[in-house]
């Protein structure tokens, strides 16, 4: 019983999905669009009782699709308080309920609650809708074959919306992963480097304090301390912001382990690096860890593949990389881009950019570019 509740005191606590804004310019559209069919239904249709109020009643009901996605609860209540009092306008008349066509736009709406509502609106929308259902069903000279037909489409879009939500929410969580586990290598980075540059800095001033009257000594302390300092900065300027992450750090890769990604294959990996010894540790390691995975993805999807190309060129504005193949295009099940999402947030958080694409004279080519602004 605990269980249960727990789980619908979730459930009504849920927040609303993110991203749900408006009302659009293409929701206007929409209800435009939507308002001309239904005029030119309810003028063209011989089999409804009420032409003039049924297109009516429709155009009053469109225009909460406008706010469908902000005020979702209020747009179905909206909706289905309209629809079910005007199925009672028709049984008290005798008439056998009829709606336009063009009223099915209105789908949206319970889609809408499902897919940007908070979960006290969607469990409240529920119960307003099957409660609109099932009393205009029981107006209809056939119950249950109405309440069939109001359970497919309108627990269909209840449906499609849930599922939509999910979907775009798995996306995210997966991207989020992503992002962390880059940010975490990243900070080990961060911290193997700082770790190095201060670990000499406190060596060099403890020998300068060992024998303060040495003046050679003192003074070629301050200056290995004064190099050292410098380097810190130009890797810490290097990356966004400082990142902290609980996981066992590990020596950074640099340039010489990207050198020796070269491999005789198949396919053959050739490298080529011009690039000075004084390159900030943190450039370093991110120039090896997306031509790392710039190779295991040209040898992973590439298809008829002879050569890997790597290339990596530094000049005083920027550390760049490129990473080809001749291969045939990708599989169409090749991956689903976390590495590019991860190498991108790497990149990005160094100040740079990567693209990646086919190239124009076959293969497959990833660039990237990483600034070195503080390097003269």
């Amino acid at each position: 019983m605990r269980t249960v509740r727990r789980r619908i005191s979730a459930a009504w606590s849920r927040p609303r999905a993110a991203g749900a804004d408006g009302p659009r310019p293409r929701d206007a559209g929409l209800v435009l669009q939507a308002a001309v069919l239904s005029i030119i239904e309810g003028v063209f249709r011989p089999d409804l009782a009420w032409p003039i109020a049924t297109t009516l009643v429709t155009l009053a009901i469109l225009p909460v699709l406008l706010w469908r996605r902000t005020r979702p609860l209020g747009s179905v209540a909206f909706m289905m308080g309209s629809t079910t009092a005007f199925t009672l306008a028709h049984a008290i008349a005798g008439i056998e309920p009829n709606a336009l066509v063009s009223s099915f736009a209105l789908m949206l709406v319970p889609y809408a609650l499902f897919r940007w509502g908070s979960g006290r609106d969607r469990i409240v929308g529920a119960i307003v809708i099957s409660a609109g259902l099932l009393f205009s069903s029981s107006l209809s000279s056939d119950p249950v074959t109405e309440t069939v037909a109001g359970i497919a489409f309108l627990g269909g879009a209840c449906l499609l919306g849930a599922l939509r939500r999910e979907r775009v929410e798995a996306r995210d969580r997966r991207i989020d992963s992503v992002r962390a586990r880059e940010r975490e290598a990243l900070a080990r980075d961060l911290h193997d480097t700082v770790a190095h540059h201060v670990s000499a800095i406190v060596i060099r001033a403890q020998v300068a304090g060992s024998d303060p009257a040495d003046t050679a000594q003192v003074a070629e302390s301050l200056r290995v301390i004064e190099t050292e300092a410098q380097a810190v900065l130009t890797d810490m300027r290097s990356i966004v912001r400082t990142l902290r992450a609980p996981a066992a750090y590990k020596p950074t890769a640099g340039l010489d382990d990207l050198a020796r990604l070269a491999a005789p294959g198949p396919p053959p990996v050739v490298v080529d690096i011009v690039a000075p010894e004084d390159l900030p540790s943190i450039v370093a390691s991110t120039l090896f860890r997306i031509a790392q995975e710039g190779v295991t993805n040209a040898r992973r999807h590439s298809r008829g593949a002879k050569k890997i190309e790597v290339s990596v060129t530094v000049d005083d504005s920027a550390a760049r990389i490129l990473v080809r193949d001749d291969g045939g295009p990708a599989r169409p099940d090749s991956g689903d881009g976390h590495g590019l999402q991860g190498m991108a947030e790497r990149a990005a958080l160094l100040g740079g950019e990567i693209e990646a694409g086919p190239d124009p004279a076959g293969g497959w080519t990833l660039r990237a570019s990483l600034p070195l602004g503080g390097r003269a």
